[in-house]
């Protein structure tokens, strides 16, 4: 059975994210202060400090929450600054703009997650060395049944199968039959020399045409010259069938056509079919991330780079995904129309091959087709985006060049709008007053996802009776009828609210087909839950309910943290069966995700600058407007790095102070709650009183 939420192997094995023990937290973390609550604040410090020590930029799919969390704290100099910048500066955007994944070797698409495997669904492969990635190899072949033409083969290495090419040589797989639904793309990994001014090409037969043929030919590009002694990462060549008219049915024979000059050579290390696993959200996440980054910041040598690459990335995400016809996310990809994978046939269970991939964090989820959680964090990033072109706009001695590919930010903002109109209607469940998602046949998908629902509140995308409907489901005040877990169970595992709130045996990647075989709650998207996504829920609790439920809801929280430290922390904890709950994490499933690979744990913590002070920063200096429960006097917290500058930040329900400034080139702007306040300015210090 396929294991979940499988991050980097190599990092799991050999590097300091996955969690060690608490360590002691260092005088210059900052602090947080509530007169009264102090030993509340102690522990969520805990907790932020637990979370934090072993943060670093990571791939694409965690560019959103991330920086948000880490590039704050002034602590360790400007080491996690230097870090995002260099990974956002590093990130590779392939041709036409997308946003490559950067997840270990698997056998999908090279540009994806590594699962599916083409092992999964009926694919077919051909590996002559390994990927080196334990759970996701396939067997090694040797090249005796190849046909091969104008080739002088050479033994297999540890890299792969060397081939000496004379002119015109051509290399065929033994026959097979595959069907061209689960091959909708090819994928080639490969070494070569000599092939600079090639045209190589693949040519194909099916069961209705069993002869090579011109008419189904696709050609591709050479790799970059170099063997594996000066290359020792392999090109991996991805190929896209699906769209091939003659590409259907069954498929039965391949051939690589090289069309080479005499004495070039290749190697190769794996040919195969492969699934279409590439992530959706990596291009939002890649904007919003810069976003966050510069706010924090304010490197404009760091913008002028990324913003060519910004509008790039949004470009193909609009063009891709037919943002501007349907304004939602519209995901036409192989296997990604938001179809399940396992569907129920007079009470038979079928499995489709090829159907139900993920694209984003809910990985054995079918989100896609138009797909809800995509289409809200496109219309937060549509926000972001509008904001940074406007920015730029106002500020020409930034120096950074507009251009045809700039946004007007007014267009960004109005389409934004035009999105959570539409998109707000379509996946709203009027039965159960909440938000699903929709597959591409029109059938709306709704099992309680409760990220969904929070982070439509959280990115102001639902509207104010959405997001009350949405708040009274989740505290329990409003059954839903139908759901597995209700009222007070939905919190059921304390920490953060279930995933689902709806068990959910039929609507998964093919791959997952077992889901009856796990309890509900034993699997993190199936009634478990994530520390992480505890965040959006407190920033939902709190925009609806008001700081004084939110103040309840963290304090749950943080019992919850202090007992499973005093207990040894989180595994030892769970260790103990009266505790309920299975940790997922490090290649084994499970239904609670706080560490190793559940990186955006470090999210929550977030909550009491975000959420309570309420302060968010921006290219000039910050918004603030804090939500203080009644019982706290005021909130302080210290050493926010903002800018070139270190504050300290006190709030009351009637005046904020902002200390801590050094002399600095750049005046610090403040937008206060709203024209109620009256700002004060001083050598080292802002206050801001309430009138």
């Amino acid at each position: 059975m396929l294991r979940l939420r499988l991050l980097l192997a190599f990092l799991l094995l050999s590097s300091p994210l996955v969690a060690a023990p608490a360590a002691p937290i260092p005088d210059d973390f900052p602090r947080i202060i509530v007169p009264g609550h102090q030993g509340e604040m102690d522990s969520l410090r805990a907790l932020f400090y637990h979370h934090y020590a072993p943060a670093q930029p990571l791939i694409p799919l965690w560019d959103e929450w991330m920086p948000q969390s880490t590039l704050w704290p002034a602590i360790n100099g400007n080491s996690m600054r230097h870090a995002w910048i260099n990974s956002f500066k590093s990130r590779p955007l392939n041709s036409v703009g997308y946003v490559l994944t950067q997840q270990h070797d698997g056998t999908a698409h090279a540009e994806g997650w590594p699962f599916p495997l083409w092992q999964q669904g009926g694919g077919i492969g051909w590996h002559f060395a390994g990927t080196g990635i334990h759970g996701y190899d396939a067997p090694l072949v040797k090249g005796d049944n190849w046909t091969l033409t104008n080739i002088t083969p050479a033994a297999i290495t540890n890299r792969g199968w060397p081939l000496a090419l004379a002119a015109d040589a051509m290399a065929s797989p033994p026959a097979f039959s595959v069907d061209a639904k689960y091959s909708p793309w090819l994928r080639l990994n490969w070494w070569a020399t000599g092939l600079d001014n090639s045209n190589p090409y693949i040519e194909w037969t099916t069961a209705d045409h069993p002869d090579f043929s011109p008419d189904r030919r696709v050609y591709f590009s050479p790799p970059p010259t170099g063997l594996p002694d000066a290359l020792p990462g392999e090109s991996r060549t991805m190929i896209s069938m699906s769209k091939q008219p003659g590409w259907k049915g069954a498929i039965t024979r391949l051939r690589i056509h090289f069309d080479n000059p005499p004495g070039a050579q290749v190697v190769i290390k794996s040919f195969h079919t492969a699934f279409d696993s590439r992530q959706i959200v990596n291009n939002l996440n890649f904007i919003r991330g810069t976003y966050d980054t510069f706010a924090w910041t304010d490197d404009y040598a760091f913008l002028r780079y990324q913003m060519p690459r910004l509008r790039s990335a949004m470009h193909y995400f609009m063009t891709e995904f037919q943002t501007r016809q349907h304004n939602c996310v519209y995901t036409t990809w192989p296997g990604h129309d938001g179809r399940s994978g396992l569907v129920y046939i007079n009470g038979k269970k079928v499995v489709n091959y090829g159907d139900g991939i993920g694209g984003n964090y809910w990985d054995i989820l079918p989100f896609g087709g138009e797909d809800a959680l995509c289409t809200v964090y496109y219309y937060d990033t549509l926000l972001k985006l509008a904001d940074l072109e406007e920015q730029i706009a106002k500020h020409p001695e930034w120096n950074i060049p507009g251009g045809f590919q700039a946004y007007d930010p007014a267009d960004l903002r109005a389409h934004a709008a035009r999105v959570k109109e539409y998109a707000g209607k379509r996946f709203w469940n009027a039965d159960t007053g909440r938000f699903g998602t929709v597959d591409l046949q029109g059938h709306l998908h709704d099992y309680g996802f409760t990220f969904l629902n929070n982070e439509a509140i959280a990115f102001h995308f639902a509207t104010a009776d959405q997001a009350q409907s949405i708040r009274s489901w989740l505290d329990g005040t409003r059954i839903v009828a139908g759901d597995t877990s209700t009222g007070s169970d939905i919190y059921h595992w304390r920490f953060a609210p279930r995933s689902t709130t709806k068990r959910n045996l039929d609507y998964y990647v093919w791959a997952w087909s077992s889901p009856e075989s796990i309890p509900f709650g034993s699997q993190v998207q199936d009634g478990g839950a994530v520390l992480g996504w505890s965040y959006y829920d407190l920033l939902s609790i709190l925009s609806v309910d008001g700081p004084d439920r939110a103040s309840e809801r963290l304090s749950d929280i943080l019992t919850w943290f202090d007992e499973t430290q005093k207990a040894g922390g989180y595994r030892a904890y769970y260790a103990d069966p009266s505790h309920g709950g299975s940790m997922q994490g490090g290649n084994v499933a499970g239904g609670l995700g706080l560490d190793r690979e559940f990186f955006e744990s470090v999210l929550t913590p977030n909550i009491i600058l975000y959420g309570f002070l309420g302060l968010h920063p921006t290219p000039s200096g910050i918004s603030i407007n804090p939500h203080l429960p009644k019982d706290w006097p005021s909130l302080t917290i210290t050493r926010i790095h903002l800018h070139d500058q270190v504050l300290s930040v006190t709030a009351t329900a009637s005046r904020i102070a902002i200390t801590g400034f050094h002399p600095s080139d750049t005046p610090l702007d403040i937008q206060p709650p709203d024209s109620t306040w009256h700002i004060t300015r001083t050598d080292d210090a802002i206050t801001l009183d309430k009138n």
